[in-house]
């Protein structure tokens, strides 16, 4: 299953529940669409965030900002 779950809030709520039951926390980005996309370290954790929040998932397609592209890492050339 996914680690990866987006919901409709804020960044602040979603790091309050998640230490409230002891969620690790991968990535947390607000979404430009609306709501937040947040990762979750393990998948037991991501299943068990979505059972929570089941009335505020965000199912579809989402917006995110352009500057997460701008923090993945892209190998050198002659690594491909």
């Amino acid at each position: 299953m996914s680690r990866v779950v987006n919901v409709r809030a804020t960044p602040d709520s979603i790091k309050t529940m998640c230490t409230k039951h002891a969620f690790r926390i991968s990535a947390l980005e607000e979404l430009v669409s609306g709501g937040a996309r947040v990762v979750l370290l393990d998948p037991r954790d991501a299943d068990a965030f979505r059972v929570l929040m089941k009335d505020r998932l965000i199912e579809g397609s989402v917006t995110r900002s352009a500057s997460h592209m701008a923090r993945q890492w892209t190998p050198p050339a002659r690594w491909k």
